[in-house]
């Protein structure tokens, strides 16, 4: 076990499956080894076969970080695989059951909004932002979010700048501002920071979308 876990920590995904895969113990009747089988597929992208091992986790008696840590997982393949009602299942759980942090709130929120649920996403994004008032990825989202559905816009510029400070670089960041300084009339800089989201991130589709509706800019 000790040699497999060496293995999956050192990101030699493949090698820590196969030596995880070898072990004389029965998955189901150890939720430990449960776990790291679903870290190895998720790494993997074998996302039916995480699901499965997840699953047993969450319903185990493993301790807090590893329940916790396994439903952020399901909602994340979830979300990834446009199973969104099932992520927000998975992050209202969480919820539900005590673990309250940003990043479940901001989870949740993506969630919801993927389903057209723009309130709701927006109340958890705003959560998020109680507890962490400078979480980069709460207030990007909430920024996006404002904007992109014309609700007080220019608190969206605020918030994507908010978000912008903490991370410059970021492209999808740099995306929201653009977007959400169109969404104010300020065409000129919007296309500024799409040019430059652009240049980081070129295919990126989104990004791509944003470009287009503003007015093309060169890249």
């Amino acid at each position: 076990m000790k040699d497999a876990v060496r293995l999956l920590k050192a990101g030699k995904y493949t090698e820590a499956l196969a030596a995880f895969l070898v072990l004389d113990v029965e998955a189901a009747l150890y939720p430990e080894l449960s776990y790291y089988l679903a870290l190895c597929y998720t790494h993997l992208e074998k996302y039916d076969e995480a699901v499965l091992y997840l699953e047993q986790v969450v319903m185990s008696d493993l301790d807090f970080a590893h329940v916790y840590q396994s439903r952020m997982i399901l909602g994340f393949i979830y979300a990834v695989t446009a199973r969104y009602r099932l992520a927000e299942f998975e992050f209202t759980r969480l919820l539900e059951d005590g673990y309250e942090s940003p990043k479940v709130y901001a989870a949740l929120a993506y969630a919801m909004h993927a389903q057209q649920k723009v309130a709701p996403a927006i109340a958890n994004l705003e959560k998020a932002l109680r507890l962490d008032p400078d979480n980069a990825n709460a207030l990007n989202s909430l920024g996006y979010i404002l904007a992109d559905n014309d609700i007080r816009v220019q608190q969206a510029v605020e918030l994507c700048s908010r978000a912008l400070k903490r991370k410059p670089t970021n492209p999808a960041y740099l995306d929201s501002m653009g977007w959400a300084l169109f969404k104010a009339g300020r065409r000129s800089d919007a296309k500024r920071f799409l040019k430059r989201a652009a240049e980081i991130a070129p295919e990126n589709e989104e990004i791509e979308r944003h470009a287009r509706a503003v007015g093309r800019v060169a890249v």
